[in-house]
Formats: C-alpha cells, structure tokens, sequence
C-alpha cells in the first residue's frame, strides 16, 4: 500500500460507517448505493485495521462525539503518513549518497545497480539507517534486531546508536565495528577489520569521533573517546589510542604521526624504532654474563698462603 493513499482509505472506511451507523442508530434510510462499492480500491485487511482501533470509541457515542472521532482519524491518519514519508524520503536520500561515494571511490563498482545490490558495506549502511531512526525513537529492541541481522549477513557491526554522517564507504567491509557512541562525519572511508571501540575504562562516551574526509586502514584500531581531525589518514593496522590533529597521517603500533599538513616529520624514525622486547632480552643477557662470571669465580680453587 502507497503512504499517500492511508489518508484517502480511512476517508473511505469513516463514509461506509457513516452509513452503517445512521442506519442503525439514527434511524436514517438505507443507502441505495451498496456500501461494498467503496471497499473497491481498498487493500486486504484494511478495514479490519481501521475498525479494531475506533470501533470501541463509536459504541455508545453521541452523534457529536462521533463526528469528533472522524475527524480525529483523518487528522492523525494524514500526520501519520506525512511523517512516513518524510522519514522514507531521508533514508532514500542517504542511501543514494552511500552509492553515489561508492562509485566515487571504488574503481571496481561499475553502477549504481552493482553497488546499491552487491556491495556489502552499502547493505550494512541501509539497515543502520533504519535501526538508527528506530533507537532514536527508544524502540532498541527492534533497532538491535536490524542491526544483528544486518550483521550476520554482512559481517559488519554497526551499533544503532552510532552517528554517521553521509557519504561514508565502507569498502570490502568484513569485520569493521563501529562502537555505540561513534562518530563518523562525512565522506569517510574505511577498509576491512577497522574497529572504532573502546577501550572499557570509560563510562558515557567510550568511541572514537571521526571527523570529515578520514581514511583508515584495513585492520587499524581506533580505541578510546577522541577526536580524529579532518583529512586525517590512518594506515593500515595502526592502533591509535591519544587524538590526532587535522590533516596528518598516523602510523604504527602505537599510532604516531609521520605527516603533518602535508609535511614529512622528521623527529621520528619509523624504521629505527626502540625494540621493548629486545631491550629486555639484552637486559637478561647481561644479567646472565653477570651471574656466570659469579660462578667461574666460585669454583676456581682458592691459593693457600
């Protein structure tokens, strides 16, 4: 059933009715034009709907009061399916520019049909924007539902609450969790196996926020309650636990910053860094040579005097 005809079929069960009800209660002469004429057009079901919710108001009503019920059905009926629609319209509007940044990034999507289709990460986008709507009106069970399902069909985690701005590619998609109180601005990309999560020592705010225009990496992780900048790129298997600026480039394991708008740091060496488990390794060796220059001493014979 089309949302705009909601408001026309309730005006068509209210007209039967009326009839109906004159007949039996006022008194009035039956109509010569069958009642069921006017159900033509109506949909299966239909009827039964509109007649369980206003049936127990008309019984024992005033002839007032029940003009009062009519006009309180059609007003409602007309809000509800303007709201409807204007949240069916939002949610069409954000699935055409997760496509249309899908074809923009990926130089392996070919259509709009490919991707709006194939694409997993698209199908994972399309049901948060379903359960979002539906956990910001404290419906969570149903939100969790959607997402859980979306989950297990695409294999990516998107918590309902979560803020994500438009333009968001997620490209492959095969375990990307985006945590409860994420958020993600707008033309972001992010690859495989990113996890923006927390690191369990908040309460409140536990997620990264990602500004516009951030890229990261296939299996980075982005843990804990801050910002990252706009036009910021994390690479491939980072982990970034402190904030980093706008337009800089993070790397490593903890993430550190090797470009800064656009400029080489050069106090850093990404590639002659400090070994913690080799230090500890030669700090044991040491110990070691200590403790068998001890016992070479020890058994050596002592000289009498």
């Amino acid at each position: 059933m089309h949302l705009g005809d909601l408001a026309a079929i309730s005006e068509c069960w209210v007209a039967v009715n009326v009839f109906r009800v004159k007949e039996k209660r006022w008194g009035v002469a039956p109509s010569r034009v069958e009642p069921r004429i006017m159900y033509a057009s109506v949909p299966k079901g239909t009827e039964a709907f509109l007649l369980e919710v206003f049936m127990d108001n008309v019984k024992n009503q005033s002839k007032e009061k029940f003009s009062a019920s009519i006009k309180k059905l059609a007003v409602a009926t007309k809000r509800a399916a303007k709201s409807i629609s204007k949240h069916a319209r939002e949610v069409a509007e954000d699935v055409r520019s997760d496509v249309r940044a899908t074809r923009e990034r990926d130089p392996a999507a070919r259509s709009d049909a490919e991707v709006l289709l194939l694409y997993s990460g698209v199908h994972a986008l399309m049901a948060y924007r379903v359960a979002h709507r539906l956990h910001k009106k404290e419906h969570y069970l149903a939100a969790r539902a959607i997402s859980q399902t979306a989950r297990f069909i695409t294999g990516i985690e998107i918590h309902p609450g979560a803020t994500i701005g438009r333009g968001l590619v997620i490209d492959h998609g095969m375990g990307v969790v985006i945590g409860e109180t994420a958020e993600i601005g707008d033309n972001c990309t992010l690859y495989q196996g990113v996890t923006l999560g927390g690191t369990g020592k908040d309460v409140g705010k536990r997620h990264p926020t990602l500004g516009n225009n951030v890229l990261v990496g296939a299996g980075a992780k982005v843990l804990g309650p801050f910002k990252i900048g706009d036009n910021t790129k994390i690479a491939a298997n980072a982990v970034v636990l402190d904030e980093i600026p706008d337009n800089c480039t993070a790397v490593g394991m903890p993430a550190k910053i090797v470009k800064r708008e656009g400029i080489r740091v050069n106090d850093l060496d990404q590639v002659h860094i400090p070994d913690p488990v080799a230090a500890e390794i030669n700090k044991l060796k040491e110990k070691l040579s200590a403790l068998e220059g001890e016992l070479e001493q020890m058994k050596r014979p002592k000289k009498r005097r």
